[in-house]
């Protein structure tokens, strides 16, 4: 399930974010009412085990931008890639805790990957210095910018950082195998 900004309507954010949180029992605690306007449900859950393949056209949960389920073996480096990451590396990014910013901008949007890169700056560092977090292209999201974490999505066309730091707050929450190293780029 996803967080979409543009299709949730202001009026209900904060009864449906009280029914969601009060289900999972995933309140933020950093910022407790600054985050209550936003939530981050989690997706069904899906079979998440490597493929023998990372071009297998069956990664991912089904979701547009994917953010659990089906992939490789091998992650992504973190940090800001300037080409597309293939979902079937990233999907094993999001297993291991890390958090993934992907932006659809054909005509380019600095100031959205600012906000996007601003976030993964918040992301903690792994045993090896590099910040888990990736930000990269993504011509095949459904608006211009996504941010997710294992099970959750953040979809919106323009990034809004409140919600991408309440975002970030979950971080590790609920991931297969929190916590893991990312690669530097």
């Amino acid at each position: 399930m996803r967080y979409d900004a543009a299709v949730m309507p202001r009026p209900l954010l904060p009864l449906l974010t009280v029914l969601a949180l009060t289900g999972c029992g995933d309140t933020p605690s950093d910022d407790g009412d600054a985050c209550e306007r936003f939530s981050f449900p989690l997706s069904e859950p899906s079979p998440s085990h490597h493929l023998d393949t990372c071009s297998s056209e069956g990664c991912g949960n089904g979701e547009n931008p994917p953010n659990s389920g089906l992939h490789c073996g091998s992650v992504a480096p973190c940090g800001h890639s300037s080409e597309p990451v293939a979902a079937c590396l990233y999907v094993h990014n999001l297993e291991h805790g890390h958090a993934v910013f992907l932006y659809n901008c054909p005509d380019g949007c600095p100031d959205e990957v600012a906000k996007l890169e601003a976030a993964a700056a918040a992301a903690p560092r792994g045993g090896n210095g590099v910040r888990r977090a990736l930000v990269a292209p993504a011509p095949q999201l459904p608006r211009r910018v996504a941010a997710m974490l294992w099970r959750r999505t953040y979809l919106a066309d323009s990034a809004d950082p409140d919600a991408l730091r309440c975002l970030m707050q979950l971080q590790d929450r609920g991931a297969p195998e929190p916590g893991l190293t990312c690669p530097a780029p």
